[in-house]
């Protein structure tokens, strides 16, 4: 599947804006469990439910290579190990990446991207 600008558009450009370890559940106080609960609301966040889903692993890689081309950090993806999606006038994603420095002598770690897809 060939990703194209106008394909994807991105909120801060793909750009992963917690590069610190995020714990299991999302980096915020509510895990992503507790929060299914407002799965009907319209615009609600909701739990995604087959991470392993190749069109939500491109996004993840996709994020990484993106925040590569931005930051003065290259990252190995690995690949989506959770994550959440709203739909809006297209959907967001708030995904947990597994990923490693690219050069070693780093640790693997977890990183949360933030990416918006034009639906």
């Amino acid at each position: 599947m060939r990703i194209s600008t106008s394909f994807l558009l991105v909120a801060a450009a793909g750009i992963i804006y917690a590069i610190a370890a995020v714990p299991a559940a999302t980096g915020c106080d509510v895990p992503f469990e507790d929060q299914s609960r407002t799965a009907g609301l319209v615009g609600a966040w909701v739990p995604i439910g087959n991470v392993n889903d190749p069109h939500i692993q491109m996004l993840g890689g996709w994020a990484v290579s993106e925040y590569g081309n931005r930051a003065n950090c290259r990252l190995k993806f690995h690949r989506v190990v959770s994550g959440r999606r709203q739909v809006v006038s297209g959907t967001n994603y708030e995904l947990i990446i597994d990923a490693s420095p690219e050069l070693g002598g780093g640790k693997d770690g977890r990183y949360k991207a933030v990416v918006y897809e034009q639906g």
